[in-house]
């Protein structure tokens, strides 16, 4: 698509740069600001681990006097561009795309209205396409890494229910369509986030005959206007049915709060030191039911992981779904960058050392770890994403 001819799209007048710190719930961060430390409004209920950490550089806009926090933090920078954050906008956006345009798959439709409400549905747009009333919804993407961009980045059951009540209204002779804002301009490939919300990717997959998906990359210049063109971004479904199954591997974080020793089945009284802790396992089918037995604390004690968490004081599980098994190959990036490890850990089934890496900080504000998530989840289905196209 060539450049177009139209005004720039500022949605902010002024910012002021910040420099983040930590993130203080899903909708407040801290972040430095000439020298002081801030608290400001995130609007954006995402995970954004692999954007918000410490030391990346925010975008904040002044809010009214009257509010409770004085900034809004609009974007944060990646890679030297601006990543939108602000998922209020993503809807202004579109608009602004649509009335110019810059979407060629709806370039000939035209807006009547905003946030409408069919029967108990309430979709982002009604437009009028092809002589005929169509229904839009808008999603704003965050999560890529090199050319693959993937949604949503934490469990959305209200995103899997516009899918399904899109195709519910297509088949009733209204149809339909979601505008995937990806804001990452180098982004060619998108999928669900299956690793993160396989219920979503699974209705993703259930309603692509049904209704129009329409993924396209933005760029923000350093002042936060929109650069054109839009970019149309492919969707590899083959490699999505494939992948978005319920197996693969899983790391799971825990947290000692003290030094503790523990019986761990067979391998006796462990002295586990305080900090962290990442569990590489898998499963062939059942994922989710494997994930969520590790998570409760009351069950009968099998593994050797069962007899650490009855004493963690915190856990989390990140999936990694595949097809081809990683657990092995997981671990060893892990033992590159933990700080100790606890031999024969969950090991006893394989060649590795262990299965279980220490580390005295939140792995989650670690930017190896991170590194290595995204790698796993998106960077390695590079190399076979350009085989497909």
């Amino acid at each position: 698509m060539s450049p177009l001819s139209f005004p720039d799209l500022h949605l902010f007048p002024r910012t002021r740069i910040g420099i983040f710190t930590r993130r203080v719930n899903r909708f407040v961060l801290e972040c430095r600001v000439d020298g002081n430390t801030i608290s400001a409004y995130l609007p954006n209920p995402g995970r954004l681990r692999e954007l918000l950490l410490p030391g990346r550089t925010l975008y904040l806009a002044e809010n009214a006097p009257s509010g409770k926090y004085r900034y809004t933090a609009v974007a944060v920078v990646r890679d030297s561009r601006p990543i939108l954050l602000h998922t209020h906008m993503a809807n202004r956006v579109v608009h602004w795309l649509l009335m110019h345009g810059a979407i060629p798959e709806l370039k000939d439709a035209t807006v009547v209205r905003h946030e409408v409400t069919v029967d108990h549905s309430r979709f982002d747009f009604l437009l009028e396409k092809d002589g005929v009333p169509f229904l839009l919804e808008v999603k704003s993407c965050t999560l890529f890494e090199d050319d693959v961009a993937l949604f949503p980045d934490a469990v959305t059951d209200r995103g899997r229910r516009h899918l399904l009540e899109l195709a519910e209204k297509a088949r009733q002779g209204t149809p339909g369509g979601v505008v995937i804002l990806i804001n990452w301009p180098r982004a060619r490939y998108f999928l669900p986030d299956y690793h993160t919300d396989l219920e979503f990717a699974r209705a993703f997959l259930e309603v692509k005959k049904d209704i129009a998906f329409i993924p396209i990359a933005v760029e923000w210049s350093d002042t936060l206007s929109l650069i054109s063109p839009v970019r149309h971004v492919t969707i590899p479904w083959e490699l999505i049915e494939r992948e978005a199954a319920d197996s693969g591997s899983y790391i799971l974080i825990l947290h000692l709060a003290r030094d503790r020793t523990i019986e761990v089945g067979k391998l006796g009284s462990l002295h586990f030191r305080r900090g962290y802790y990442l569990y590489v396992g898998s499963s062939k089918k059942n994922l989710t039911r494997r994930i969520n037995r590790h998570l409760r604390k009351r069950k009968n004690f099998h593994w050797h992981i069962d007899y650490l968490r009855d004493r963690a004081d915190y856990a989390q599980a990140l999936t990694i779904r595949s097809q081809t098994h990683l657990e092995c190959t997981i671990a060893n990036a892990l033992e590159n960058i933990a700080h100790w490890t606890v031999p024969g850990f969950g090991s006893s089934d394989c060649g590795c050392d262990t299965h279980l890496f220490g580390m005295r900080h939140d792995p989650a504000q670690d930017p190896a770890f991170v590194e290595i998530l995204q790698y796993f989840r998106i960077g390695r289905l590079r190399e076979e994403l350009h085989n497909f196209f």
